[in-house]
């Protein structure tokens, strides 16, 4: 890092602040102020969030290792702009008219007031576990790599940047709320974008082109079945990631992730109205095309350049194993390629897809603790008190999250490996209830609690299942839990169904039997009130709903969300 890495590093710093002292002057007055920004936001300033409060660690660390390691596999996921359509086109009517501040409070309109707090529950302890530990993680191992530094005052410089990180966003989340997430979004979202962008030419250009690294990575095989880095679909007998399987899940967890997660909806719920919300879905869906060429292909960019300067010792830094570390890709391609200035403009990238995730994490789980918890229990809480309560809860929610770095940074490869995993098993309970509540008026209030709370309970299962075999077969001495199987002869029902088979497929299975349940106890529980559905279900929109919702679009929408699935499947196309 030189001089003038640091000078724009200052200056970003000051633009930073200047954004959060202006906010600080706009008077909060109520909760929805803290929490929705007033329910004053545009579309540029839902759709830059939707995407910032996307990017986190798990972008830069996870799919550029991703890309490294397995080519295109994962790209399923990030190519996954219609599924924001569908929150735009489907979902926002829905969620505009009831007039909600969050999720767990939509389905205790839909449903009852159990199943807000099952949700609220559910999302409160993987957002702490997950989302905010992983993040934090991640930030600190991406600073430590670019900045090159191993200790600082005599403490790992592990723990400086990543304390220093939550530090930072929780000063700016606590005072700013929803509104500094957002309009800091703004500034972010263009420097991620121009710092990515530079890393993809600059890597080329030093691989050799496109078409040398399409050469490259088309060469390495991913599988006995003809398969390589560069093949979207693969073999349906992939061990990984069969193109069947990948389909139904990344479907399942998509759905979940971008039509029902408070951390998401919580930037559509913000829009001023129905129009800016949904063109907000469109403008976010338009920017998640570009993780894949911004974050994926230098993962491969990355391994290119590795398997070019093998003879020279590589590119990538070496694991204890001895094979190259996939995760360095994005960090290593920074430090590496990057000249002065341009190094300082992509760490300032780097901060602000960090800091954007976790001060969206903090301010959604914030908001779910005061309105789902705090208010429902005192309601008659003044709204002064809301405000001031919404930021002791974002305080507590950062601490609970350095607290659990120490054994995120000890069992990290193990969380890193189950994190989707953790994903596949928390969706389709929720997105069962979500799905069938607002296409059907059919499923009771009963039905869609027990319907979360039995896909909750299986997915709990499988995680404690897999945990369970992967020690037994670790301190037996193997690494590979399969061969471990295998060889002991564990063949029961339980292994074969819980962990045995494909993680793709059990979500999909998963999603299958919440739906039955919601289903069948509908069947033998009293059906919600016809008050009580207004508004919330297709048959239960009134004409006056279906014609506020035909006002707020026009054929500008609708080209729009075409040209955003035609480049999808031009995409599917070029990669099969």
């Amino acid at each position: 890092m030189g001089l003038l890495d640091w000078i724009v590093i200052g200056i970003f710093a000051l633009a930073l602040i200047g954004i959060i002292v202006w906010v600080f002057r706009q008077k909060e007055e109520t909760s929805g102020d803290y929490f929705l920004a007033g329910r004053d936001a545009s579309w540029i300033a839902i759709g830059a969030s939707i995407f910032a409060s996307n990017i986190g660690s798990e972008h830069l660390i996870g799919l550029a290792g991703a890309g490294a390691s397995s080519g295109m596999a994962m790209a399923h996921w990030e190519i996954q702009g219609w599924m924001i359509l569908i929150l735009g086109w489907v979902f926002v009517p829905f969620y505009s008219r009831s007039m909600v501040s969050t999720m767990p409070e939509f389905l205790e309109r839909r449903y009852n007031k159990e199943s807000r707090t099952i949700l609220s529950l559910i999302s409160l302890v993987s957002y702490v576990l997950t989302k905010v530990a992983v993040t934090v993680y991640a930030g600190g191992l991406v600073f430590q790599q670019v900045f090159g530094i191993e200790t600082m005052w005599g403490i790992d410089f592990f723990w400086i940047s990543a304390v220093g990180l939550v530090l930072l966003t929780a000063v700016y989340t606590v005072i700013g709320g929803m509104k500094s997430v957002l309009y800091t979004s703004v500034l972010q979202t263009p420097i991620l974008l121009l710092g990515s962008i530079i890393i993809v030419v600059l890597g080329l250009k030093e691989l050799g082109g496109w078409d040398e690294m399409m050469r490259i990575t088309s060469a390495v095989p991913v599988n006995e079945h003809g398969d390589s880095m560069v093949n979207l679909i693969r073999s349906n007998r992939d061990s990984d990631f069969p193109w069947l399987g990948v389909f139904i899940g990344s479907a399942v967890i998509g759905f979940w992730y971008w039509c029902t997660d408070q951390f998401i909806v919580q930037r559509v719920l913000s829009g001023k109205n129905e129009r800016e919300a949904r063109r907000g879905t469109i403008f976010g869906a338009y920017l998640k095309l570009t993780p894949v060429f911004l974050f994926m292909i230098p993962g491969m960019i990355a391994f290119a350049l590795h398997q070019k300067y093998l003879g020279q010792g590589g590119f990538l830094p070496l694991l204890e194993n001895g094979t190259p570390n996939a995760d360095a890709a994005f960090p290593t391609l920074v430090a590496k390629l990057l000249p002065a200035g341009v190094k300082g403009l992509v760490v300032c990238g780097i901060l602000a897809a960090l800091m954007s995730s976790l001060a969206s994490l903090f301010n959604s789980s914030a908001m779910l603790f005061t309105i789902d918890f705090y208010k429902k229990y005192r309601p008659d809480t003044s709204e002064n008190k809301l405000l001031q309560v919404g930021r002791v809860a974002t305080v507590v929610i950062v601490i609970l999250g350095i607290l659990w770095i120490p054994i995120m940074r000890n069992i990290g490869d193990v969380l890193y490996t189950y994190l989707q995993d953790v994903q596949s098993v928390l969706a389709p309970g929720i997105a069962a209830a979500f799905l069938l509540g607002v296409v059907s008026s059919r499923p009771t209030p009963k039905g869609g609690m027990w319907g979360m709370i039995s896909g909750f309970i299986i997915g709990v299962l499988r995680l404690g299942a897999k945990v369970m075999y992967t020690s037994m077969a670790g301190s037996a001495g193997y690494e590979d839990v399969k061969l471990w199987a295998t060889e002991t002869g564990v063949n029961n029902f339980f292994y074969t169904l819980f962990y045995d088979v494909n993680w793709l497929f059990f979500s999909g299975g998963m999603l299958v039997f919440s739906m039955a349940v919601v289903l069948v106890v509908s069947k033998f529980t009293k059906a919600a009130s016809a008050e009580q559905l207004n508004g919330l279900t297709f048959s239960s929109a009134s004409e006056e709903d279906k014609a506020a919702t035909r006002k707020s679009w026009n054929h500008w929408d609708v080209i729009h969300s075409a040209i955003i699935i035609g480049l999808t499947v031009v995409f599917y196309i070029y990669f099969w």
